[in-house]
């Protein structure tokens, strides 16, 4: 268990230092030191609400997954609030601390796989039934996405669906179950997409890259472009053509894009290696966990990092139309990262109080194992 954690938590510092110097290299010619000062900031409150994450025994998460939840919600309706939240580009999405701002949808993810986790440990013996394992906890999950999705974040909506599915398969609940709703649910997706016209352009744009270059399907291009470009081994750091104004979102949603330029293929692929090596070492903590809210925490958890990379790199490559999601731990954005690291602060909580390996050691959901011959 030492050996994961500390691959793990190695893994989350070198992409942690990447993102670093990669913000401020493709942010410096529009605003210098600026994102990366804040990032810093962020990364340090983020380190802090790390160590507590691994300090304090998540068991007591337990007391107030339900609270935490609520809260979640409170602040996820008050973004839709004219006045209170901040609109930008369509979308209300954040709202404003002090100048500081910050994205109730990222406490919101946590919240709920916090939440589903113990429900699912609390009710364990009776998630293979409708009314336990699916209608309750799915009317939590689909609550807390329809007010994300009123926000407008289509990105986030279709991510965190994902991982509490993922979740809820875990903790037992049977597929024929799962599938009747998912399919009501993509297909409602769709419709709003499909009567959004920023979202059905988006799509367009995915399917014809070529026709809309010079439209809304230019990012997506120019990403393809810097990811060419950058050949085997880059331009060199710092000698991005594309941040020049091609990659509006550089710095964001598609850093990878100026990575995969300045540092090449080689770099790029590190850091598809490191987002596997994090959620293989999630796996294995959640599968050695002490109890099945540990099991079911940690998968969540690491569902949620690894999707969300997966994600992001989709865009940035154009298997995936455009959804403005963050690369955890590289690209700028305060609230993704101080909940990316809390989770990580919480993967090495369930590791740290994992039972040493044991032929006789209990099994996550409860049942003893049969005891070895001699």
């Amino acid at each position: 268990m030492r050996s994961a954690t500390t691959i793990l938590v190695t893994c989350v510092a070198l992409l942690l230092a990447l993102g670093m110097v990669m913000l401020y290299s493709a942010s410096m010619t529009k605003s210098g030191a600026h994102f990366l000062v804040m990032q810093l900031i962020w990364a340090g409150l983020g380190a802090l609400v790390c160590l507590v994450a691994a300090s304090i025994d998540y068991k007591h998460l337990r007391k107030v997954s339900l609270v935490l939840l609520f809260f979640a919600m409170v602040l996820l309706v008050l973004v839709l609030i004219p006045g209170v939240g901040l609109k930008a580009n369509g979308a209300r999405r954040w709202l404003n601390f002090g100048g500081f701002s910050f994205q109730p949808s990222e406490l919101g993810k946590v919240a709920l796989i916090i939440f589903l986790a113990h429900y699912g440990e609390r009710y364990q013996r009776q998630m293979g039934t409708f009314y336990r394992g699916l209608l309750i906890p799915g009317a939590a999950v689909a609550l807390v996405l329809g007010l994300i999705v009123v926000e407008v974040d289509v990105g986030c909506t279709l991510l965190l669906g994902a991982v509490s599915v993922a979740l809820l398969l875990v903790a037992g609940v049977k597929w024929r179950y799962v599938l009747p709703p998912l399919l009501i649910g993509l297909i409602a997706v769709s419709t709003f997409i499909y009567s959004n016209p920023t979202r059905s352009k988006r799509i367009y744009a995915w399917l014809h890259p070529e026709e809309t270059r010079l439209g809304i399907g230019l990012q997506g291009y120019q990403s393809m472009i810097a990811l060419g470009s950058g050949g085997l081994t880059g331009r060199g750091l710092g000698e991005s053509r594309q941040k020049h104004g091609f990659v509006p979102e550089d710095h964001t949603d598609f850093i990878l894009a100026i990575i995969g330029e300045e540092l090449g293929l080689i770099a790029t692929l590190g850091i598809l290696l490191g987002f596997v090596i994090i959620v293989c070492c999630g796996i294995y903590i959640a599968w050695r966990a002490r109890e099945t809210f540990g099991l079911l925490l940690g998968s969540g958890l690491t569902f949620l990092i690894g999707l969300q990379a997966f994600i992001n790199v989709g865009v940035v490559t154009n298997v995936l139309p455009n959804k403005g999601m963050p690369l955890p731990f590289i690209s700028y954005g305060g609230s993704n990262l101080l909940f990316m690291l809390c989770s990580v602060g919480l993967l090495l909580n369930i590791a740290r109080h994992a039972p040493e390996i044991s032929v006789h050691r209990r099994n996550p959901f409860g049942e003893e194992p049969a005891p070895q011959s001699s």
